[in-house]
């Protein structure tokens, strides 16, 4: 019961990431919200991820029940008030539609960072090293599915979800964020009924000095990320400041983990090896898989002239090698107990599909461009879950938490980098070939090309060839991430949950 509430709250978090894109553009419609578009992403991706350590930190010292417990309450008061935005006009203080959404967005964020972080910590206090691997592996094919049936379910929900409530028409878009509301209602009651309170040995206390300058220098570098090359130039004055700022707070953050009595990041944990490369190595992972799924879109929509729908269709090879190679991962780990040859594996896999993606122009088929997908995809299964596995058998069962909110951590800020870094690239490439184009003019020849407006064969071939070039830049990064892979320890993975572990208090009788 407890692992069905487990896999609910993971779902949600992962569904919450893939189901609102496709109501985007009919939100920003009725919010009349175009130049604050981004940030309704933009928003939960900076609570979220600047909160993953804070929640691990939390878990460890007091439990994963109530910090899951306070991350679904959170998450869903957001998933309820995002659903509400601009339903009652102008809100004090707030404002109108648009901005209220951003700010609900921010608190369901605040939430959500709590879900994946703890999901993937309580597998780590219930099952020894050795059973982790076949739930990780399931938890990696959830992720894969949510990303197929969120779009898809978004999709119909906001075109046919709109009612007459009385005289007052509801919007079916938020039906994405009330869909959300019986899940983590469901997630809350299994949780609080079934679940064993877990009780941790170590003694600590908050490290708030640390926590503040964390997610100020986190902050710092997400905003100059997202605003770089889109709102402001990378070298205007903006986005050197905060990357000034980031570095700053970070600096100001290392010497401060040094001389507290309980750090919110312990830094003797980078001395183990296992702890830093398997994170070095989530990290590059991301970089290169979020640098190609994001411009994936607009090779096929501006490259190949297909639609918006059938592109968005066009991943689920991807995701459906994502599952397959996650799910059989997960099981032959614990099988084996061996983790690093599935690395390897993975890793191998992903460099051959992204150097097949790297020969796509715009003649290649759907069905040509579908088999790249899928062999990306097999590659990209084994990491969603091992990188993650190998740090929490690494350190001490005390700081299993804070292995695994910075394996996340480490995760979404390599996401970051990854879309800011190869949007840069993509935008220099364009500057001579198609006459200056930066991001925002390329989507909205996306948005054109959707509505039915051609674009000129010269441009899709210029584009098609600056997107590929991306393809041959995230290879580089892949080879990088398969270097680390070689200096991770491969220990053992226990069979049994050694002494120590997080007491599990029994249930008290009714």
């Amino acid at each position: 019961m407890t692992m069905i509430g487990i896999v609910i709250v993971f779902m949600l978090s992962a569904l919450d990431q893939t189901i609102v894109a496709t109501a985007m553009p009919r939100i920003v419609a009725e919010l009349n919200g175009l130049p604050l578009y981004a940030w309704v992403t933009t928003s939960y991706l900076l609570t979220s991820t600047v909160m993953v350590p804070i929640w691990g930190k939390l878990g460890d010292l007091y439990g994963r029940k109530p910090v899951l417990l306070s991350g679904i309450g959170i998450f869903l008061l957001g998933s309820w008030l995002s659903g509400l935005a601009g339903e009652f006009g102008d809100l004090p203080l707030i404002g109108g539609g648009m901005v209220q959404l951003i700010v609900f967005r921010a608190i369901q964020g605040i939430g959500g960072g709590a879900l994946f972080t703890t999901a993937f910590a309580i597998i780590a206090d219930l099952y020894p090293p050795r059973e982790r691997g076949k739930f990780a592996g399931m938890f990696g094919s959830i992720f894969g599915l949510a990303s197929v049936i969120g779009p898809v379910v978004g999709g119909y929900f906001t075109e046919h979800g709109t009612f007459h409530l009385g005289a007052h028409v509801v919007a079916g878009w938020r039906w994405v964020f009330y869909l959300t509301l019986p899940l983590s209602a469901l997630s809350l009651f299994m949780i609080i009924a079934k679940m064993p309170p877990m009780t941790h040995r170590r003694p600590g206390s908050v490290d708030y000095i640390g926590a503040i300058l964390l997610v100020i220098s986190a902050t710092a570098l997400l905003l100059a990320l997202s605003f770089g090359g889109h709102t402001y130039p990378w070298a205007s004055a903006p986005v050197i400041g905060l990357f000034a700022l980031s570095a700053v707070t970070l600096a100001a953050f290392i010497f401060a983990e040094r001389v507290v009595r309980d750090p919110i990041l312990p830094l003797t944990l980078f001395g183990n090896r296992t702890f830093s490369t398997s994170n070095g190595a989530a990290f590059l992972v991301s970089v290169a898989f979020m640098g190609v799924v994001s411009f994936l879109p607009l090779y096929m929509q501006l490259g190949q002239g297909v639609s918006p729908t059938k592109s968005g269709l066009s991943i689920l090879p991807l995701m459906g090698g994502l599952i397959l190679s996650s799910t059989i991962s997960g099981q032959l780990v614990s099988k084996t107990g061996r983790y690093k040859p599935f690395m390897f594996i993975g890793a191998g896999l992903l460099f051959l599909g992204i150097l097949a993606l790297s020969r796509v122009t715009v003649d290649t088929t759907t069905l040509d461009l579908s088999w790249r997908l899928a062999v990306m995809g097999l590659g990209l299964g084994p990491g969603m879950s091992l990188y993650a596995m190998a740090a929490q058998n690494a350190v001490p069962v005390d700081r299993i938490g804070v292995a695994t909110s910075s394996n996340q951590f480490f995760r979404q800020i390599g996401s970051t980098v990854g879309v800011a870094v190869f949007g840069a690239l993509l935008t220099h490439s364009l500057g001579s070939a198609a006459g200056g184009l930066d991001l925002g003019q390329l989507e909205g020849l996306a948005l054109k090309a959707g509505a039915g407006t051609g674009v000129d064969p010269a441009l899709r071939i210029a584009i098609s060839h600056a997107i590929t070039g991306l393809f041959v830049a995230a290879l580089f990064v892949v080879a990088a991430a398969v270097a680390v892979i070689v200096f991770i320890p491969e220990l053992p993975l226990r069979s049994r949950q050694p002494p120590g572990e997080p007491t599990v208090a029994p249930e008290p009788s009714h």
